[in-house]
């Protein structure tokens, strides 16, 4: 039997998706290299940069998923979220401190918090349970796409305003912004000109209370594990800056960087497939295996090439887990309590990633009692706190016959 079309909200999703990372992608992989080379902070700033971006829009992550199931509409609420992202990026060109690209980085994340539950939920409700795996797999393997797309243009930029230099310039990271500004703008119109909510459930609780626990112990358990997990998932601002560490230049880094991201997209498909077809938590198992076996390999590495070598297996781990996870977020949870589950599992994530950015900071550097622990500890730390939460994700959420979905 041949199955319908994918709903055109999953290309429409895709495709703004794919023209954000491009943006996205020219600033992100070389932010902690602008802090650290052009602005001369330390690591643990550079913790506080990602964690705080990361864990002070949390908020807004629960809000906005919780609004989109109260409004029924997901739609305007991703809108406006782009927007804001989009909005933000040309104030880098202002930055002559940490603390103002810490501003800017939250900026942005607030549009990432007000965005992703209402975008998820509306991809969720969009394709029916049996095709969700794929529909989120498709759409995490376009952002990665993008990515690969910004971070070659940001080698083009960078090879031409440098050439193959160790150390990032002033002059280059304004460059890659300015280049980063049209595809961030084109995005918001594209999902705004191109994108149709999906009507909602009516859901049988009333009031305007965030209703968390009626989410279920299921849920609970999967976001309990997530957090463990997230405590030692720090930034991956830090695995760059282990990279430089290691002795690779800027161009070198931005192409290891379209490596990682190529196996990021050619995984995340055959991953959301694959979720359709066994219990969604054991793909995400095999992930965190992957991510605990990569973080020792950074505790451990010596060399350049080791490096290279672990950042693109670390694709592997991206590419199996954000479409499972998400996948099983929406098997756990009733239909209209999606967007609050998304934007609940979300926040999670976010709280944590101040503190485990700012501690990997700490430990990078061996600050108070971590005192000559150096640049290892934080990757020894990560994968021990992976290994605990896969342990726990076994025991704790339920797993699901495998075979089709309803």
């Amino acid at each position: 039997m041949t199955r319908p079309p994918l709903h055109r909200n999953v290309w429409v999703a895709s495709g703004t998706s794919f023209l954000t990372d491009v943006s996205s992608e020219m600033l992100q992989n070389v932010l902690p290299l602008f802090l650290a080379n052009v602005l001369g902070v330390r690591t643990w700033a550079v913790g506080v940069v990602e964690g705080l971006a990361e864990s002070t829009a949390s908020l807004l992550k629960l809000w906005s998923g919780w609004f989109s199931d109260r409004m029924k509409a997901r739609k305007w609420l991703a809108v406006v979220g782009y927007a804001i992202s989009a909005s933000s990026k040309p104030f880098y060109l202002l930055a002559r401190s940490w603390p103002v690209v810490a501003a800017i980085r939250f900026s942005d994340r607030v549009g990432k918090g007000v965005r992703t539950a209402p975008r998820d939920a509306l991809l969720a409700d969009s394709v029916p349970a049996s095709r969700r795996g794929l529909a989120f797999g498709l759409h995490r393997a376009a952002d990665t796409g993008g990515a690969v797309v910004g971070i070659l243009v940001s080698i083009l930029v960078v090879y031409l305003a440098q050439g193959r230099d160790l150390l990032l310039e002033r002059g280059t990271f304004h460059k890659l912004v300015l280049w980063s500004l049209a595809p961030a703008f084109l995005a918001v119109l594209v999902l705004a000109l191109f994108a149709r909510d999906v009507p909602v459930p009516a859901s049988p609780r009333k009031g305007p209370k965030i209703q968390l626990r009626g989410l279920g112990r299921p849920f609970a358990s999967f976001v309990l594990c997530s957090a463990i997990f997230g405590i030692g998932n720090s930034s991956d601002a830090f695995l760059i800056l282990r990279a430089q560490e290691r002795g690779l230049g800027v161009i070198h880094l931005l192409w290891m960087l379209v490596a990682f991201n190529v196996v990021y997209t050619l995984v995340s498909a055959p991953a959301g497939l694959l979720a359709d077809r066994v219990p969604r938590k054991w793909v995400v198992l095999g992930a965190w295996a992957v991510y605990t076996a990569v973080y020792l390999g950074f505790a451990a590495a010596r060399t350049t090439g080791q490096v290279v070598g672990l950042f693109i297996a670390y694709g592997l781990y991206y590419g199996a887990v954000t479409g499972a996870a998400k996948a099983l977020i929406a098997d756990l949870v009733a239909p209209e309590l999606r967007g609050t589950a998304y934007g609940s599992y979300h926040a999670v994530i976010g709280f944590v990633g101040l503190p485990a950015s700012l501690l990997a900071g700490l430990l990078w550097q061996g600050i108070g009692p971590w005192h000559g622990l150096g640049p290892a500890a934080p990757f020894a730390f990560g994968a021990g706190a992976a290994a605990l939460a896969a342990v726990l994700l076994v025991a704790l959420v339920p797993g699901e016959p495998a075979g089709p979905r309803e």
